[in-house]
């Protein structure tokens, strides 16, 4: 129990503290530290973890879509992640253009809906190029014809298709397109106020720049939240790399290999070779006392003295040669 002060005490404190001789402790920065600003209208609902599991995601899926428009629009494209944050839906559908090509999509088994946004940039440089331009054009405000928006469809279509690898190690999914909006405003698959992850990619096409959007609702991914936790080096113990070395060993030591053993060489005219005949001999440039060469796969690998093993012929090693080191080097 804390001491209790006397009157006296008391009134000595009172007037120590109207003379300024004790001053009121403030509160210390540490203390000011522990007190954050939240917004119950906009809750942070995505970790730290979760944002990282998402980039390394969507890290995969910009190699394999760089990959793909590549090959199909046969020149240089780099796609990269640059950037994610967690912002409100309404939020993002009043930063993007309009109009713009907003796709709707589903990632079996997540149960909401998801969002891919390519900007007019991009999309009218992929048009240009598909249709026999450079892809060099300035960015056009216009609405996309119906042809722009069904090229377009089949494009990103294709380019959502990689999600299933991207995903692959986190969990198996199967992509299923929904639909496609020029005006984002009309696009109302969820509440203004939903919490969404936003990750933007830069693409570099023909020397020029464009972005690209995901939008991942915390809502779509709830149920399966534990999994986006970053876990691809965690997960793999040493006993777990043993074993994988094991399983290995097993499999290599199955492979079937060629191997033969060389007698020795000789050099013989063509004159010589036709008048060969049944018995003739056939001097070769080693002496009977010397190892013999033998090959694995086509390279020496031994120095083997030949000899009998029961009814069979077969080799002795006598030395090991280093001749895959050597190659290597």
């Amino acid at each position: 129990m804390s001491e209790v002060l006397s009157q006296s005490e008391i009134d000595a404190l009172l007037a120590a503290l109207s003379t300024g001789e004790i001053g009121i402790e403030e509160d210390t920065q540490e203390e000011k530290q522990r007190v954050k600003k939240y917004d119950f209208k906009r809750p942070n609902k995505f970790s730290k973890d979760h944002t990282k599991t998402l980039e390394r995601v969507h890290d995969n899926f910009a190699r394999i879509a760089s990959n793909y428009l590549a090959a199909h629009l046969r020149t240089s494209v780099q796609i990269h992640v640059i950037s994610s944050e967690q912002i409100t839906f309404e939020e993002f559908i009043h930063s993007i253009p309009n109009p713009t090509i907003l796709m709707t999509y589903y990632l079996d088994p997540f149960s909401g809906p998801f969002l891919f946004e390519t900007g007019p940039q991009f999309v009218f440089q992929v048009i240009d190029i598909l249709f026999g331009g450079q892809g060099k054009s300035v960015l056009k405000t216009r609405e996309f014809t119906d042809i722009e928006k069904n090229v377009i469809k089949r494009i990103n279509e294709k380019l959502l298709e990689n999600l299933k690898l991207a995903w692959e190690d986190i969990m198996d999914i199967d992509v299923r397109i929904d639909g496609l909006e020029t005006n984002p405003v009309l696009n109302q698959s969820m509440a203004p106020n939903e919490p969404v992850s936003i990750i933007t990619m830069s693409v570099e096409l023909s020397n020029n720049k464009s972005f690209i959007n995901m939008c991942i609702p915390y809502i779509s991914i709830e149920k399966f939240i534990e999994k986006l936790v970053f876990q691809y080096k965690a997960a793999t113990s040493a006993s777990r790399d043993d074993e994988h070395k094991k399983q290995m060993e097993r499999k290599i030591q199955g492979v079937i290999l060629d191997s033969h053993v060389e007698l020795g060489k000789s050099i013989v005219s063509v004159n010589d070779f036709l008048h060969l005949r049944i018995g003739d001999c056939i001097t070769l440039n080693r002496k009977t006392s010397e190892p013999l060469d033998m090959y694995v796969e086509k390279r020496k690998h031994f120095k083997v003295y030949p000899g009998n093993i029961g009814r069979k012929t077969g080799v002795q090693i006598v030395e090991i040669l280093d001749k895959d080191v050597e190659d290597n080097e």
